[in-house]
């Protein structure tokens, strides 16, 4: 079988994401090399084999791999089908340098939260208009990571702030069509991303960006039942296209947004697979 490497690379407008990278390889080897970001690593099929500070490591499919900058290291497929892999490089905003020699001593974390989150990150950004999910979810990734390189320092059960959470509730709805990044929401609330992220999924049972695009999807319904058409809909309720519209409106009301205007309108309303 002739060696694959089929690759893709991009930089997100997500803050503190330097490159996302999906690579698929079969008989490739890495060299010795740096990075001068943190690489945060999954492996979906297969398995990489790699040296790290003289170290010998690997990275099964339900590990999540945590090789910090300025640190050389390899890496090559354990097996003759090679490896799948996602990558995200993120700089000091969620892992600062004072993090890495305990990265260097402990690089593959078994957590399954912790990668079934870095999986959403990365579903999130191969999508135009998800980064605010991808800024929220990429926060309390960097916060577990930090409880896992510093154990000791570790946060216990997360704490209610619903005055806090009713301020970020008023801000989103404010920027409903606009949209606010989790910097600016942090700096408007005056709190720490992830703390505002957990004040405010305590307080209603549901992530800012789902609240988001929910209240956005609400107010597509409405337009959408008064005649308009659905991409002038997405235009006028924040999203970044038609398409971007379709996925969302699809996953909460089962149905794209064409067929919900046509749909009610006419008094009754049945599953389609035709596009919004």
């Amino acid at each position: 079988m002739a060696p694959q490497r089929n690759v893709s690379a991009w930089r997100p407008r997500v803050p503190g994401v330097v490159e996302v990278f999906h690579a698929h390889f079969t008989e490739y080897a890495y060299p010795m090399h740096v990075h001068e970001a943190w690489t945060l690593l999954i492996v979906d099929d297969g398995a990489v084999r790699y040296d790290l500070d003289r170290h010998e490591h690997g990275t099964p499919h339900d590990t999540v791999s945590l090789l910090p900058p300025h640190v050389p290291h390899n890496g090559s497929p354990v097996g003759p089908r090679g490896f799948r892999k996602r990558v995200l490089y993120l700089d000091t905003t969620h892992l600062g340098d004072e993090l890495i020699g305990a990265a260097v001593d402990g690089p593959d974390l078994r957590d399954p939260v912790l990668r079934r989150r870095v999986g959403q990150v990365h579903t999130a950004l191969t999508l135009p208009g998800d980064e605010l999910e991808a800024e929220s979810r990429l926060t309390l990734i960097g916060e577990r990571l930090r409880a896992h390189l510093r154990p000791r320092l570790a946060v216990g059960a997360p704490r209610r702030d619903p005055a806090l959470a009713r301020r970020v509730r008023e801000l989103l709805d404010e920027r409903l069509p606009r949209g606010v990044t989790l910097d600016e929401a942090s700096s408007l609330v005056q709190a720490h991303p992830a703390h505002l992220v957990r004040a405010f999924s305590g307080a209603y049972g549901i992530a800012p960006h789902q609240y988001l695009m929910s209240r956005r999807v609400d107010r597509a319904r409405r337009l959408l039942l008064a005649g308009r058409r659905p991409a002038e809909v997405a235009a006028e309720t924040g999203f970044y296209d038609q398409a971007h519209l379709t996925r969302h409106f699809r996953r909460l009301m089962g149905v794209t947004p064409g067929r919900y205007g046509r749909g009610i309108s006419r008094g009754r309303l049945g599953t389609s697979s035709e596009a919004g």
